[in-house]
């Protein structure tokens, strides 16, 4: 008995050899359906669905300017926080927001009660000092004068001691010679001695006294010390006093520069704390901002970067102004980014130029266009014109051996402004290109494309995993 593929198979219909049966006619059906599926895909290989054109573009030249568009806000030249370096109650605020001010100009007073309270007792200090000093001074020369002469009398009084005792023990021999004679009286020896003895004591007296002179040069030397510690106190009263001097007019806060009062945050009556004493940095009266020179902080996307040069130009715009256009220049480029949210984006720094600039005020949002690239007297064509597939980008142009039939030109394109493209290679002025009825962005013609292509690869893939899997291959016995 055989089976349906004339196989010869046992009577008794065991089922090892029915199931074997049934395994090889599932193969056979699923590699004639590949074999009919691959006969049919190439055998009858259908042309290309046709594009209906509705008209076509010449070739033109003219100028195409690359543009990164972005946002940004209005800064002004500088700003300064106005702070006061005194204490006190504000008595005096002139100026309110908007107003305009010139450098040295009286922005705040503060109450000076208190500072010319001080500045009158430093006063009174370094006249103090300087009354010391004079004093000082004029006890140092007395110990001059005490030291010169002082010693002179010390030194004659030893000399005129020194003559004299030699004199009362010369006569007191005199006299013990004499009385050992018996030529003289003991009242006359007695008198000798006395004049002897009163004679050495004054000597003695005199050789102290010159003595106590050889310390006088330390007298004058700490007078002269006192000197120069009043002259110190003088010094330290005097810089007590211009400190307390300029603390009085710090109570006055004057315009550091030319500018325009953007904000203002104290009022009359209001005590304010110093900017220099103070840890949490002093009270804020108000913020002067120069306006002289106008910029834009823009924020440009790390993908437009590369584009984005010193010196480019760019065109501004404000919601506050419709039509109106200002003018601008790059004058700086951020180095660092900045990561908001996993979306880089880098500063650029544009200063506004031209006539009208001061109608931008600080912290307005601005519309720019930074022109990052012109190029003038260049192949232009349009973008839904260029089209994209696997060889790249290019256009359909009907043939010129036949013009109902439309053939593919390929092409080089430069920069593109999103209306026109740049064509650097391909096309010649004056060509005539189709324009799709339906245009399709390029990239989605291309990635179409290739999606149609790894669609086809993936089917003969499935195809010959599920002939491999139905065969018992791969599968473990």
């Amino acid at each position: 008995m055989r089976n349906f593929f004339g196989c010869p198979c046992k009577r008794d219909g065991s089922e090892e050899t029915v199931s074997k049966g049934f395994k090889l006619l599932g193969i056979a059906i699923v590699v004639a359906a590949v074999i009919g599926y691959v006969v049919w895909g190439r055998g009858k290989t259908a042309p290309p669905e046709p594009i209906e054109k509705e008209n076509t573009v010449k070739v033109e030249r003219g100028t195409i300017e690359l543009k990164v568009a972005t946002t940004g806000k209005v800064v002004s030249n500088l700003d300064v926080a106005i702070k006061s370096k005194a204490s006190g109650q504000i008595i005096k605020l002139p100026y309110d927001i908007s107003d305009r001010v010139t450098s040295g100009a009286l922005l705040a007073e503060l109450d000076p009660v208190d500072e010319i309270r001080n500045v009158t007792q430093k006063e009174a200090a370094l006249s103090s000092a300087r009354a010391r000093l004079a004093q000082a001074k004029e006890e140092y020369q007395v110990a001059l004068v005490q030291l010169e002469t002082g010693t002179s009398s010390a030194l004659a009084e030893l000399a005129a001691a020194t003559i004299k005792e030699r004199d009362a023990r010369a006569r007191l021999e005199r006299e013990e010679e004499l009385y050992a004679k018996g030529l003289t009286t003991k009242e006359s020896l007695d008198a000798a001695r006395s004049e002897a003895a009163s004679a050495a004591n004054a000597l003695r007296q005199a050789q102290v006294k010159v003595e106590q002179t050889k310390n006088l040069p330390r007298q004058v030397e700490m007078k002269r010390q006192d000197v120069l510690l009043a002259e110190a106190d003088v010094k330290k009263a005097e810089v007590d006093l211009q400190n307390a001097q300029q603390r009085l007019r710090e109570t006055k806060i004057f315009a550091p520069m030319d500018g325009v009062i953007t904000t203002k945050e104290v009022q009359i009556g209001q005590i304010i704390a110093s900017g220099i004493s103070n840890v949490g940095g002093g009270t804020t009266l108000m913020t002067l901002s120069d306006l002289s020179r106008i910029f834009v902080n823009a924020n440009v996307d790390e993908s437009d970067i590369g584009k984005v040069k010193l010196g480019q130009r760019a065109i501004i715009t404000a919601d506050a102004y419709p039509g109106k256009r200002f003018r601008g220049k790059v004058v700086r480029i951020a180095t660092k980014g900045t990561n908001n949210n996993n979306v880089v984006t880098f500063e650029v720094k544009i200063e506004v130029e031209g006539e009208g600039k001061e109608l931008l005020k600080p912290e307005m949002t601005a519309n720019v266009e930074i022109q990052a690239d012109r190029r003038e007297n260049v192949l232009t064509l349009p973008n839904e014109a260029v089209q994209f597939g696997k060889q790249g980008y290019f256009v359909e142009m009907k043939s010129k051996d036949d013009p109902t039939t439309t053939v593919r030109q390929k092409i080089e394109t430069g920069i593109t402004d999103g209306l026109v493209t740049e064509i650097v290679s391909g096309l010649n002025e004056g060509d005539e290109v189709l324009v799709p009825s339906r245009p399709q962005s390029r990239w989605t013609q291309g990635m179409a494309g290739a999606g149609q292509q790894r669609g086809s690869q993936n089917f003969d893939r499935g195809m010959r995993m599920a002939t491999f899997r139905m065969s018992g291959a791969g599968r473990g016995r």
